[in-house]
């Protein structure tokens, strides 16, 4: 049997309470799902919680206002629409505008003055209420109590700034007052044009003020468009007709016929688009002759030199088109060696619907100055035979000289009358026909076009026109 140890009474150690660990533990803590559903322990707010609880109050009473004003107002606009009125509800709806009686108080804007006693106590203190931050919602309530203030206030000294802002927004009212009163105004001046008579027109021609006649101009274009709602019940059709060519004759300086002409053959929305395009100058292009160098090489060539250069556009592979040079483009070493055409834009496309073969026999009928003639033999790599014809001698020297320069040796210049080329030459596969025109087309170019041309030239060149065209076909 082992040993016992003996142990006295008063030697055995007594437990006094908590121990040194369970005092740094502190007392229990359990999560909420933990907690009997009958605690009643409340959640302390923070200084931020509170602001946040106090300002959810103020936006909800803000809202309970709000729907009354509403209410209120629907039913006084009922009342008025019977016939009916009712002072107490006129007075509640005055006195709840925008605010309520609980936040009447800190909305109106306050006074900072300083006020002395008669006797002579309390001299030096100033009274200082506290700033009360301003709103744009409150703005139509503050000026109705605008009045009330000065009455109140008018034996009372007011500070500079006081005084600079009472200024500030009477000129502002004044402001918007006039700008509604001009916007009255244009809208019923736009409502009913002022027709003047064919005299008043012609007499106001020379010294005319160009904005209102293209005002005039668009407003007549407006009612032409509805005219059965918005035309003048004592005023035809031809009488808007009448005064709107007389208008763009005055504002873009054309000749009645051509204007005529013109208002024939585009709608009223497309009129003043074409007018105002011819108005633009074009930009310069050119085309790079493929015989003798690559649009890449070329166009880094002519940046080399100071040129602002860019492809023409995705449909063509041989356009460029400048901006501004600091170089003439008639003058530059690439243009007198023959690696690029001074040439429009709109001339490549006839050549692209021709679309000339090598080894091909085709005929430029009006060659001169022989830019198209040029692409023709460059698409044609200088194969076959390319006849290049203008009736005119002097212009003919032009074609001769660009297909020296460009490096043609497929090309044949003649001189002789379009008419009766047949007479001379057949056979041709191709045949491209730029015949003389009314030049209508380039008034941009040339702004003498507007007041040159009558119906003689326009039937001169169609009876040119139509026997070039059928002499083009038996050749």
């Amino acid at each position: 049997m082992g040993r016992r140890k003996k142990t006295d009474e008063k030697s055995a150690k007594q437990i006094r309470g908590p121990g040194r660990k369970a005092k740094k533990q502190g007392a229990p803590t359990f999560p909420k799902e933990l907690l009997p559903a009958d605690s009643n322990e409340k959640k302390k707010l923070s200084s931020r919680g509170k602001q946040r609880a106090r300002k959810r109050l103020e936006k909800d009473q803000l809202k309970e206002a709000n729907k009354k004003n509403s209410k209120l107002a629907t039913r006084v606009t009922k009342r008025q629409s019977d016939g009916e009125s009712n002072e107490d509800e006129e007075e509640e709806q005055q006195e709840t505008n925008g605010f309520t009686d609980e936040n009447q108080k800190w909305l109106k804007p306050k006074k900072k003055k300083e006020l002395f006693d008669d006797e002579g106590e309390g001299e030096g203190e100033e009274l200082m209420d506290e700033e009360v931050p301003y709103d744009d919602e409150f703005d139509d309530m503050e000026s109705t109590t605008d009045d009330d203030e000065d009455n109140d206030v008018d034996d009372e000294p007011k500070l500079d700034i006081e005084k600079k802002s009472k200024k500030l927004r009477e000129k502002q009212r004044q402001a918007k007052e006039r700008s509604e009163q001009e916007l009255l105004t244009n809208i019923q001046q736009q409502e009913k044009i002022q027709f003047p008579s064919g005299q008043e027109v012609t007499k106001d021609a020379p010294q005319a003020d160009l904005q209102l006649i293209m005002h005039r101009i668009r407003e007549v274009i407006n009612v032409l468009n509805d005219f059965k709602t918005k035309r003048e019940p004592n005023r035809s059709r031809k009488d808007y007709l009448d005064l709107l060519r007389q208008d763009l004759c005055n504002y873009y300086s054309y000749n009645d016929f051509l204007m005529n002409k013109l208002l024939d053959l585009f709608p009223l929305a497309e009129i003043i688009d074409f007018l105002e395009a011819n108005e633009v100058q074009r930009p310069v292009t050119i085309r790079t002759n493929t015989l003798k160098t690559r649009r890449r090489d070329l166009a880094q060539a002519l940046i080399n030199r100071g040129v602002n250069v860019d492809p023409l556009d995705k449909w063509t592979k041989v356009g460029l088109v400048i901006y501004n040079s600091q170089v003439p483009i008639g003058a530059t070493p690439e243009y007198l060696s023959g690696h690029y055409m001074l040439q429009g834009a709109s001339s490549f496309l006839p050549v692209m619907a021709l679309a000339p073969q090598p080894n091909e026999r085709v005929l430029d009928m009006c060659a001169a100055p022989g830019g198209k003639a040029s692409y023709i033999g460059a698409l044609m790599r200088n194969s076959g035979i390319l006849v290049a014809n203008d009736a005119n001698k002097d212009r003919a020297k032009a074609i001769i000289a660009n297909t020296h320069r460009l490096g043609l040796t497929n090309t044949i210049v003649t001189n002789l009358d379009g008419r009766h080329f047949s007479e001379h030459m057949g056979g041709f596969d191709r045949c491209l026909v730029d015949a003389p025109c009314s030049g209508t087309g380039v008034i941009s170019k040339d702004q003498a076009v507007k007041n040159s041309k009558d119906e003689k030239d326009i039937q001169r060149c169609f009876t040119a026109q139509r026997q070039i065209l059928l002499n083009a076909i038996d050749a």
